[in-house]
């Protein structure tokens, strides 16, 4: 192998002489000089001086206490009458010189540490407790000491600064060794300030003195840096390599490119899926500079046989980069660090397609046809439309609980309005994409981390990214956190701890806060989806690209972060945009005109946050949601802000956002250029739907929500809205049935209760469970049900067009046609199918007998509307479909039948019990509210019918004994305010008689 020479530079001077001979050209080199700079004069007076001190400070100090002041210690132990004597002067002087004392030995101790460090040549120095300055002092002066010899420059970068640049705490520090991430944690920055200003100095002049090219040397200049341990919470990263050494962090593709898949000294690669780990060689473009580049082996008497072995096997690799110039991020997997920020890493393994156990892409989900397609954004986005899905869920039981308890008036009885054109389309696309089992166990994972290291009394760590691959989770974490409880495991790496979606399964609900609530999905990568931890980022995440592009990202980001499923509470702050986005959660999104009153708010926020982290002892949110502290949550506050802000406007948001991630606050900013001053972490969205993070190692199909879906999303939350007044009759049933005997049906099923068909022969074969499901689904939704639709509730895991088309094709023949030959089965114009109307169930029955008792023919007739009312709740047997098989029917979840059928039970049986009320028949009203409440158990309006009609009853020990049962329902809640008023009304005694009984 050619021999190959380092130079290990350590001042400031930048004076080089000499060059050495070139051999063999490597490939990506362009020879030129060699600068090697001499020991001048100065540098051995400084190494005198050096010695001279440390002689004073080591020897001197000591003995001079020694021989001039003595022992200051008693010499026994003191009595009590020692606490009596008088305080003198030379008490004084005694504490006095246990204070010098202990000064020395701390010195002494720092001085011990520098030089272990300095004459190894690998790694950081450790840090001497409380020793700041004097640290860095003991390191100036061993620096200049050893100045002479080949370990000076690896060790003290910056020593033309001697005797020059202070301590200062204040100092912003450039990442030594790369173990620091500035605008992190202000602790560990102050800590490392010694080091600051030094490298500064040193990639300032590193890069005035490459040429303009800022390419290579010749071949006998290749340089290595060995990676460096992690200290404290920060790592090594390409980016700061490139930045202290090359002068420009931006030059991380050059290191990046000359090492890519070469085999590190652990068998591992830096590859599209690997971290930089410690350990790991990097061989470095010719120019780069520093005190850190690690000598060749027959030159680096400072390092140890073992890294000079390593070095030179690495250096036998140096043929691996073919046909260059390409970005790292074209691979995607490794990590880069932005300006200190961490990297986020694809998990080294095979997947299957992400979230396969919900949504393959299948045949159905394939479907071209363009009479009926479904916006592809939300079928590929499972967590968001799961999201969406259940809040839409939420805001309609809602609405039907307000309506029917009287909350609005003249809406008793509402029915859900049928949406329509692009709304009906999203409302399907949400039931196909919609993975609510990926986003229950998710949060149940999530949950059941922390309640694990709860009871072990351990900390949450602080994860950047978490990966969804076929149900298993990777949480990518910003340092290693020791070993992952059970069931968790160690992943690629330290960083890495993954579940696996079987033991994810066994997870049951815990009492515990949401740990990571700012989770939220970017995109897909590798047939893996990206959650990104938006308050964890150390600092602004930026998002460049055209305007609608960028809005797409704002909305989808928006939209899943107001209705995930795996936080508790948050507020989420839109700027500049997303006013209408606010039905989407009420009660977590909130609107801001500009930035100026952005940045106002947040600045209150941020101080009243860590004057509460303060006051509660937490170093920050994390170990507030864990613990006996978890009651206070702590939820997160996220920011987005779609607007470019003015240069001023950027500073302070920088400002705000550098302490942000240890009080649980993100931000996420849309800007025109790219360069947004203080990014931790940049992205850009491309007009082909690919969300890029180069220096992040990242480019995924980015999960958007373009403008007319977003609009057809928030129209369906509004026409849920309880309290928007309706412009047509609301509670009118979508379908309504002829209920004379002219109107009997062909196919009558009975799902309210068993389920049971008449009118059809039993289907033979395995597929009778599915024919009966696809029939209860169309049933349910007599205003057609999307293909798609059907075949994803039939087949959560998805399935190919053919076996979809083979069943729609059995259930045809099964249900048969019609008298006049059209089938029972059909299309409408959208391509939906249909039922025929001589295909009814009870439920369609039971809403057109009480319909037309209330407000058709039994308004006028009271005989007849007591007839359509007994009829209506002899219909009811149970719940619906009470004996469905366990496992299927899961699409019922998505459903509000479960909250409209005992709405409609608890009306139905309210009527009836006022119809019989007026002639005074108070047992038959009783018998129709306790019919009622076999299926409507918890209808609170039908415990107070029954309490007035057991009152008019005129049996006290009877209303005594209902009482009594109620008590024994309300279990430890007690009886809700209004039931107690009105015991207080019908029995002022039923507290005592209650008692009495026992």
């Amino acid at each position: 192998m050619p021999r190959r020479r380092t130079s290990s530079s350590s001042s400031s001077t930048g004076s080089t002489t000499g060059t050495t001979a070139p051999t063999t050209t490597p490939r990506n080199r362009t020879p030129q000089p060699v600068r090697v700079r001499r020991r001048s004069f100065g540098d051995f007076v400084k190494a005198f001086f050096a010695f001279v001190a440390l002689a004073v400070l080591l020897v001197g100090v000591p003995g001079a206490l020694a021989t001039q002041i003595g022992w200051p210690l008693p010499n026994g132990v003191p009595s009590l009458d020692w606490l009596q004597q008088e305080i003198t002067v030379q008490t004084f002087l005694n504490i006095l010189t246990v204070v010098v004392w202990l000064a020395w030995a701390q010195f002494t101790a720092c001085v011990l540490v520098e030089m272990k460090a300095a004459l190894s040549g690998v790694g950081v120095p450790g840090r001497v407790p409380g020793a700041g300055p004097s640290q860095l002092l003991a390191r100036q002066l061993v620096a200049a000491l050893l100045l002479v010899g080949a370990t000076a420059a690896s060790f003290a970068p910056g020593l033309s600064q001697l005797g020059q640049s202070g301590y200062d705490a204040n100092q912003k520090p450039t990442v030594a060794a790369a173990q620091q991430t500035p605008g992190f944690f202000a602790q560990q920055q102050e800590q490392a300030a010694d080091t600051a200003s030094a490298l500064a100095e040193q990639a300032s002049h590193a890069a005035s003195h490459a040429d303009a090219g800022g390419s290579t040397a010749k071949q006998g200049d290749t340089k290595y840096y060995r990676i460096q341990p992690p200290e404290g919470r920060h790592h090594d990263s390409l980016w700061e390599i490139a930045e202290r050494h090359l002068g420009d962090g931006r030059r991380y593709k050059e290191i990046f490119e000359l090492n890519k898949d070469r085999i590190q000294p652990d068998g591992s690669k830096l590859s599209e899926a690997s971290l930089i780990r410690p350990g790991w060689i990097m061989e470095m473009p010719g120019d780069a500079r520093g005190g850190e580049l690690v000598e060749m082996p027959d030159e680096a008497p400072n390092v140890s046989p073992d890294v000079q072995q390593q070095i030179s096997d690495y250096a036998q690799t140096g043929d691996h980069a073919q046909g260059g110039g390409g970005s790292g991020a074209q691979g995607g997997g490794h990590e880069h660090a932005v300006g200190g920020a961490t990297q986020v890493s694809v998990p080294e393994q095979q997947r299957p397609a992400p979230d396969s156990g919900h949504q393959q892409a299948t045949g159905v989900d394939a479907e071209s046809d363009s009479s009926f397609g479904l916006p592809e954004a939300l079928l590929g986005a499972p967590l968001l439309a799961a999201g969406l899905l259940g809040a839409l869920g939420r805001r309609r039981r809602q609405a039907l609980w307000q309506s029917a308890f009287g909350a609005v008036g003249g809406r008793r009885g509402m029915e859900p309005p049928t949406p329509s054109g692009d709304a009906q389309d999203v409302q399907d696309a949400l039931l196909v994409g919609a993975d609510p089992e990926g986003v229950r166990l998710l949060d149940r994972s999530l949950r059941g981390l922390a309640a694990s290291l709860a009871e072990e009394s351990r900390a949450l760590p602080v994860v950047y990214a978490a990966w969804l691959s076929n149900g298993d989770l990777h949480l990518q974490l910003a340092q290693p956190a020791g070993k992952p409880p059970a069931p968790w495991q160690q992943g690629q790496d330290q960083t890495f701890w993954m579940l696996a979606r079987t033991d994810a399964e066994r997870y049951e609900d815990v009492d515990t806060a949401a740990p990571y609530p700012g989770l939220v999905s970017l995109g897909t990568m590798d047939d893996s989806r990206l959650l990104l931890n938006l308050e964890a980022v150390p600092g602004i995440v930026s998002l460049s690209g055209r305007e609608a592009d960028r809005a797409a990202v704002f909305a989808s980001v928006a939209a899943e972060l107001a209705t995930n499923g795996w936080s508790d509470r948050m507020t989420i702050t839109l700027v500049g945009f997303g006013e209408d986005l606010t039905p989407l959660a009420p009660n977590r999104i909130r609107h801001l005109e500009d930035i100026e009153a952005l940045v106002e708010t947040m600045e209150a926020e941020t101080r009243q946050r860590r004057g509460a982290l303060g006051a509660a002892g937490h170093d920050s949110v994390l170990t507030g949601r864990t613990g006996p502290a978890q009651h206070t949550r702590w939820a997160p506050h996220l920011v987005l802000l779609a607007a470019q802000p003015s240069a001023e406007d950027a500073v302070k948001l920088a400002e705000l956002a550098a302490d942000a991630s240890r009080l649980g606050i993100g931000y996420l900013v849309g800007t025109e250029t790219g360069d947004l001053p203080g990014a931790a972490w940049e992205m850009e969205i491309t007009g082909q739907g690919k969300l890029l993070a180069p220096l992040l190692g990242l480019e995924l199909d980015a999960q958007l929500l373009p403008v007319a879906q977003q609009r057809a999303v928030v129209e369906l939350f509004v026409e849920a809205d309880p309290e928007r007044e309706s412009d047509g009759p609301a509670n009118t049933p979508p379908f309504l049935v002829d209920i004379s005997e002219q109107g009997r049906p062909a196919v009558y099923a009975r799902l309210v209760g068993p389920y049971e068909i008449i009118g059809l022969d039993t289907p033979d074969g395995e597929r009778s469970a599915l024919l009966h499901e696809a029939l209860a689904l169309l049933l349910l939704h007599r205003e057609g049900v999307h293909p798609r639709v059907l075949s994803s509730a039939l087949w959560p895991r998805g399935v190919t067009d053919d076996v979809r088309d083979a069943l729609l094709d059995r259930l045809r023949d099964w249900l048969g046609a019609d008298p006049d030959g059209t089938p029972r089965l059909g299309r409408d114009a959208t391509g939906r199918l249909t039922l025929a109307k001589s295909v009814v169930s009870d439920l369609d029955v039971l809403r057109s007998l009480y319909h037309e008792a209330t407000q058709g023919k039994g308004v006028d007739s009271r005989a007849v509307r007591g007839r359509l009312l007994t009829d209506a709740l002899v219909l009811v047997r149970g719940p619906l479909l009470a004996d469905r098989p366990e496992g299927r029917y899961r699409w019922l979840s998505h459903e509000i039948v479960d909250a409209q059928l005992p709405l409609l039970v608890a009306d139905t049986g309210l009527a009836l019990c006022e119809f019989h009320m007026e002639k005074n028949r108070a047992e038959k009203a009783i018998e129709a509210l306790e019919a009622a409440l076999r299926t409507a158990p918890a209808d609170e309006r039908l415990w107070h019918e029954l309490l007035r009609a057991t009152h008019a009853t005129g049996d006290t020990s009877r209303l005594t004994a209902l009482a009594t049962d109620l008590i024994g329902r309300s279990g430890a809640r007690g009886l809700p305010p209004r039931t107690e008023a009105l015991l207080d009304e019908l029995l002022p005694t039923w507290r005592d008689a209650i008692a009495a009984v026992g």
